[in-house]
């Protein structure tokens, strides 16, 4: 039987129109939906909705936590203010106000990311990235969007109609030109929203001019996309699959190693016929699929099920990458481990996996200063400390030196952190 199903999003002005929805949601919930989505992002599908969670199981449902919002996502102070704003019948602009001045509370764009975008023959080029030295970030304007958002996602202010904290550029000439006098840059990561909601002619009109112009030091294309867990139809029956497909063996051919990097959460987005189908055909392009996701309350807080995933994840065929840390923004406190859990969850997986599967690195923190591996705890000189390591940094120097800090059990990030008998870490100097 042919995998097949026709794209249907649900926004905040449509999800109780459908009625598998509507009846399985409480009065409380729908209002939680209301009030925290005209703050974060809400947006899913019907393979998220039919397929993937299990409406016998709510609000206990960890892909329904993924991509339906909860009360709690907003601080008590914030959700209060909205609802009263609701509540009062205020107008579109004066809810919107609202909204925005809670937003911008949320740290919108965390890790110095405005700090990361070059100047280049003077002027800034928003749709850039550049924080480590070999990779550069590429936000179309395009693919400004996603199949269905996640209510973790660190790039929520994408979604939510602020130019000022939009990353997004439709020239490709302006990207060649910067990679041209950049020698150093091996890697390109298209990112956004999900590049694959473009259609194949829109990604393929970025994609044509890295491989038509002569970048000898440019050795791997990336996209960043959370497509194979929440429509993996786009790689089977959308009226442009097989398009898409065919440019993707066309970024092999060209001489370029494409790497596929797959967003997964949880088990249960490995577990689908489509997605299985979808894998396959990636694969047979000549991509490579790695695979990464965040340690999250609600979601995937146990090793049993990080385990289970990394496992199914190499059975398909993907190579597991990173385990992250949510970022210090959006609902942040609702989703956040501790660091010590994360490394109690890491450590217990991962001693549980094959080799073939210890390709992955975790937990990281994507902080300001770089991606930092925690790797454990230990004593010195009768003091618990955090030892900690630098595997991506702003200053290539720092990549892979050890430093410490002092053990605080309830630290969920780095600015939570104190350095070990010092005033300050190595690299704030």
């Amino acid at each position: 039987m042919k995998l097949e199903k026709q794209y249907k999003a649900y926004t905040l002005s449509n999800f109780l129109k459908y009625k598998k929805i509507k009846q399985n949601l409480t009065t409380e919930q729908i209002q939680a939906i209301q009030v925290v989505g005209r703050v974060l992002p809400f947006k899913t599908n019907n393979y998220v909705v039919d397929e993937l969670i299990d409406w016998n199981n709510i609000p206990n449902d960890a892909i329904f936590h993924l991509t339906f919002p909860q009360a709690k996502m907003l601080k008590k102070i914030d959700y209060e203010e909205m609802e009263k704003a609701l509540s009062e019948n205020l107008n579109k602009l004066q809810i919107r106000e609202v909204a925005d001045k809670i937003r911008y509370k949320l740290n919108p764009n965390p890790d110095g990311q405005n700090n990361n975008v070059p100047i280049f023959e003077n002027k800034r080029l928003i749709g850039i990235q550049h924080k480590y030295e070999q990779t550069v970030l590429f936000f179309p304007s395009n693919c400004q969007t996603c199949h269905a958002y996640c209510t973790f996602c660190f790039r929520w202010p994408q979604f939510v109609g602020i130019k000022e904290l939009k990353f997004a550029m439709n020239q490709t000439d302006l990207l060649i030109k910067y990679l041209q006098n950049h020698p150093q840059v091996t890697d390109v990561l298209f990112t956004g929203g999900d590049p694959l909601s473009m259609s194949a002619k829109q990604l393929e009109k970025y994609l044509l001019p890295l491989l038509e112009t002569d970048l000898p030091h440019l050795q791997n294309i990336r996209i960043g996309s959370k497509a194979l867990a929440y429509w993996p139809y786009r790689f089977i029956s959308d009226k442009d699959s097989d398009d898409l497909l065919r440019l993707f063996e066309k970024v092999v051919n060209s001489g370029y190693h494409l790497a596929f990097m797959a967003h997964f959460s949880h088990p249960r987005e490995l577990e689908t016929k489509a997605v299985e189908l979808a894998i396959r055909r990636i694969r047979n392009c000549g991509a490579e699929i790695r695979t990464q996701a965040p340690v999250m309350k609600h979601i995937n807080n146990t090793a049993k099920i990080w385990q289970q995933m990394w496992q199914k994840q190499v059975k398909l065929g993907c190579i597991p990458y990173y385990m992250f840390l949510p970022r210090d923004t959006g609902a942040q406190h609702y989703f956040a481990v501790s660091l010590i859990a994360a490394v109690d969850i890491f450590r217990e997986a991962y001693r549980n996996l094959s080799g073939l599967a210890r390709t992955v690195r975790g937990p990281i923190m994507s902080a300001d200063p770089g991606k930092i591996q925690i790797l454990g705890t230990t004593m010195l000189n009768n003091t618990k400390a955090f030892a900690l390591r630098f595997i991506q940094a702003r200053n290539s120097s720092w990549v892979g030196k050890p430093f410490f800090a002092n053990f605080n059990p309830q630290a969920i990030w780095l600015d939570d952190l104190q350095p070990l008998n010092r005033n300050k870490f190595f690299f704030q100097d």
